[in-house]
């Protein structure tokens, strides 16, 4: 998954193809706490500490009405909130890029909600289709 940047669209950064520390400095961002301590450390290395965490959260559809609300920009995976036209958001990726891999694991045998069967049976197909 790639990460960036969720912000208005009327911002002077939606502008831009990406999004370099340079750009963040003294701008008010939201982000989780564990991937501030690893993701995004990882990717600014050294000038962390340049940056502002203003607010975590858990769920990327919470910070983007923060962010709708013009009290920061998000930092989070492309496609986890909406930034269609007409959604008021933009998402820009960072650059360097960042990307983080993550996997999806379940129990063989595990017994599941009807909603948690239908997920699974939607990501296999997904899976498969991309083969």
């Amino acid at each position: 998954d790639i990460w960036g940047v969720i912000m208005p669209e009327s911002s002077p950064l939606a502008a831009k193809d990406a999004v370099t520390v340079d750009d963040l400095i003294g701008i008010p961002l939201l982000t989780s706490e564990q991937s501030w301590k690893n993701d995004i450390g990882r990717w600014c290395g050294e000038r962390l500490s340049e940056l502002s965490l203003d607010g975590s959260f858990r769920l990327a559809y919470n910070a983007s009405m923060f962010v709708l609300e013009g009290l920061g920009y998000q930092l989070t995976f492309d496609r986890l909130v909406s930034t269609s036209p007409g959604s008021g958001l933009v998402f820009r990726p960072l650059s360097p890029v960042l990307e983080t891999k993550l996997f999806l694991i379940w129990n063989r045998y595990q017994t599941f909600t009807p909603a948690a069967e239908r997920f699974l049976a939607q990501v296999r197909k997904d899976f498969r289709a991309s083969k």
